[in-house]
Order: structure tokens, then sequence, then C-alpha cells
């Protein structure tokens, strides 16, 4: 064993985290693969990974098994846009500009092509592919995605929910952009098969795919063969179907010898909706600073590099997922970009404590929330509608999350010092992002207000 490899599993240890052997490494010479599988409103508690749970899924139980479960990973925000821009760009999402809400179908807003992705940040070296949902500007100054360094996207534009709705593909280096109708049933299906052919064309290349499912957002519309009669209805089958599609892609990679090449990350943009379970997290989607809203499954597997079955309590965020990759393909980091994501190779490979000393959450461009390794501050919650602002009120939270996974008491009273060091921080985090944040509102969201009034008459 060396001695980084000796320093990382002490730490682990002394942070009271289970730590494998080391792992040796794979194809030597290779630049990793990489696929990132992006659910849609997927639940804390969706999965069953221990086979228990209204919803078998044993394809990701053993993804599991043979990779590492991040018990402490946060989404970038609680609703899919900032989310998913985030996760691409390693930056909290206000930075981009896609902080507020969603983009919905009249939307001018954007990805800025000034932002580094990660097909960016990997360069030409990588071939790159999008398959499934973007949501990150449909207006022509930001779309297709290929403008944002993928080589080809075959997917959707935003929700699966919204209307009109088309499939579209594009390719970098044309300017035809494909539109043909959308089939709900299949829709799940036909991203994983051109995710599969593309991973197939480019087996002899280093890859990174990122299959963004648009499921198990509501409606459901699960697959064929897939029962919709069980415990957790529809719902329960859309989830059935993507285990299966992990289980397809494990398979593939392995029957291509390229298992030991590629690590599979497996996650959600946000917590559940109006369906999906939470899994004992305060809150749901949407929901400004309790953790169902933000902490999500992650899961990720490289056998021969990652040590099987572990599970890390390292607080992680998708931000990380940007510069993590860089540093697995041995790029740096994109030059002049503030990134706010670290490298969490070491926790990945060794079970380390966190490069993070916090998190910070958001809801829409606002820090509501930071989030140490033991600790919770949260300052915003939503009451009968409208955003609750409990310190202004002078009502301090604190959770002990370590052990008070659902946030249930404040004990803010036991630890004077806990939260007014993370009042502070938390003081610092909206005087630096206040810049960031827009002068009004998108015109989009006036017009949204006005609607749901009127439904509500």
């Amino acid at each position: 064993m060396d001695r980084r490899a000796l320093l990382l599993g002490a730490s682990a240890l002394l942070a009271g985290q289970a730590v494998a052997p080391p792992a040796r490494s794979a194809s030597a010479g290779r630049p990793p693969n990489f696929v990132v599988i992006l659910c849609d409103d997927l639940g804390y508690g969706d999965l069953s990974l221990d086979g228990h749970g209204p919803i078998a899924t044993p394809n990701l139980a053993r993804m599991a098994r043979e990779g590492v479960t991040l018990t402490d990973y946060y989404a970038p925000a609680n609703l899919c846009t900032p989310s998913r821009a985030g996760l691409l760009t390693g930056r909290y999402p206000v930075r981009t500009g896609l902080g507020y809400e969603v983009i919905m179908q009249a939307d001018d807003r954007g990805l800025p092509l000034s932002e580094v992705t990660i097909p960016k940040a990997l360069g030409a070296a990588y071939a790159s592919g999008l398959f499934g949902k973007w949501h990150l500007g449909h207006a022509p100054a930001y779309w297709p995605p290929t403008r944002h360094g993928f080589d080809t996207f075959f997917g959707i534009p935003y929700s699966h929910d919204m209307a009109p709705l088309s499939l579209f593909e594009a390719h970098a280096g044309s300017t035809e952009v494909r539109q043909s109708p959308v089939d709900f049933p299949t829709l799940q299906q036909q991203f994983y098969a051109r995710a599969e052919a593309f991973i197939t064309q480019n087996r002899h290349r280093p890859f990174f795919v990122e299959l963004a499912l648009s499921a198990p957002h509501l409606p459901s519309h699960p697959g064929p063969g897939f029962a919709t009669d069980g415990p957790a209805g529809p719902y329960g089958a859309t989830v059935a179907e993507i285990d299966g599609i992990v289980g397809r892609l494990l398979d593939r990679l392995k029957a291509l010898d390229l298992d030991r090449d590629t690590l599979v990350i497996f996650t959600s943009d946000n917590g559940p909706w109006f369906e999906g379970s939470a899994g004992g997290l305060r809150d749901r989607k949407g929901g400004a600073g309790f953790d169902g809203g933000y902490r999500v499954p992650f899961i990720a597997r490289r056998p021969g590099v990652i040590p099987a079955g572990g599970q890390v309590s390292s607080i992680a965020m998708g931000i990380d997922i940007l510069p993590t990759l860089c540093a697995m393909a041995g790029r740096p980091p994109p030059v002049g970009v503030e990134l706010d994501g670290k490298d969490i190779t070491a926790v990945l490979t060794a079970g380390a404590p966190s490069p993070h000393e916090a998190l910070i959450l958001f809801d829409n461009e606002l820090p509501v929330a930071i989030r140490t390794q033991r600790w919770k501050y949260l300052a915003d919650a939503y009451y009968r509608g409208a955003r609750f602002p409990l310190d202004k009120l002078g009502y301090t939270e604190v959770f002990d999350v370590a052990a008070d996974r659902s946030e249930s008491y404040n004990v803010a009273a036991v630890h004077p010092e806990v939260a007014t060091e993370l009042k502070a921080r938390l003081a610092r985090a909206r005087s630096d992002f206040a810049p960031y944040r827009h002068a009004d509102i998108p015109p989009v969201f006036k017009q949204l207000r006005g609607f749901l009034e009127h439904l509500q008459d």
C-alpha cells in the first residue's frame, strides 16, 4: 500500500467509515469512460438496495454491491433545471443564470454557451453523447445540446409532462436537427437504445454519456411488460423499468469488455414530486432547505477501481461530478472558471472524508441552508404556499443530521455555538452570491402565477 492510500484509509477510519482495501487499476493507459444515469424526480427512498421495499430494484442492488453508495449526496438544487445546470458545470446554479425555477415552454432562458460543461472539460479526446432530457434551454441561442460540447443528442427539450413535446436528434458539425413524434411508453427504452448504440460505436475510445431518463417524473408511462398493479402502482413500474435499463447497461459494458474501464454513476436531479418516497427525509421536490428535496440516491461503480460494497457518509453534491471526472481522466479543471464542486475521487475509491467543509442549499437563487458533515442550519421553509423566513422571525433551526435524519428536532438551544457559526456561514453565502441574483423573475413566471391563482379560485 502506498503512503497516499494509507493516509486516505486512516482518515476514513477516523471519520468512522468502512474502507475496503485499495483496488487495483483497470486497463493501463486507457482514460476511463464515464456514464452518468440521471433520473428525473427519483426519491431517496425509491430504491430497494437491501431487497426490501415496495419496488424491486435488483439491478441497482447489484450495482450497489459492486460499487459504492453515498448516503449523504445532494442534488445541486431542489428542482430540475438548476440541478442539471449545476451537475454539468460544477458550479452552484445561480452562477449560470439558471438558478430560478425551471425552464418553461415559452421561456427564452438557457445555459450560456460560455459555461464549461463536462463534455467541454473532457475535451476532444472523449466522444460525448446526451440521451434523454435536456431542460437547459430550447431557444435558438442555447439549442441544441450539441452547442454545449456534446457530439450527439437524442432526446426531449424538457420534462415529458410539458407540451408540445417531440423527440429531437442532433450531431455536432451539422445544423440539421431532426424531429419526430414521442411514443411515451417506449421513451425510456429509446433513450437507452441510443445510448447503448453510441457506447458500442465508440468502444475503442474514451466516451462520456449522460443518460438523462425523463422518468419517474409524472405522469408515469411505464414501458410494455412492466406491471402497474404492484403496491407502488404505475410509478413503481417506471422505477422497475429504470432498474431494468441499469441491468442492461452493466451487462452490455461487460460484453464489450469495458466493465473495468467505465465509471457508471446513478443518481437523480432532485427529490420526489407528488409520488415516490423521500425515504424518511423531510419534505419533497421544491421544498426549501429540508433534505427531502435535495438528498437523492447516488451509486458509483467501476470494478477494479472502486471497492465493492462500500457505503460512505461523506457529504457530496452533483457539482462534484465535473471536477471528479476531470481528475479521473487526467484532465485539468477548466481554466478561468470558478468551480464550487470538488474532486471526490478519494471519497469514491477509499471512503475518504468529504473535501467540503460545507454544502450550500439554494431555493431558487437564495441560499436557505448550510449542511456540514454533522449539522444542518436552515433559515427558510415553506408554509401555506409561501416561503417562511424562520431566521428573520428569530427562530433558529439547527439539526444534528447524523442523529436525526428526518430533521425533526431543533437542537440550536443545545448547541448555540454551532448555530452561531452556521448562521454566519449562511450570511456569507448570501452575500457572496447576491451579485448573481436577478432583479426580477422571468416574465413567463409572472404569467404562470396568474394562471395558478386562477386555478385556486
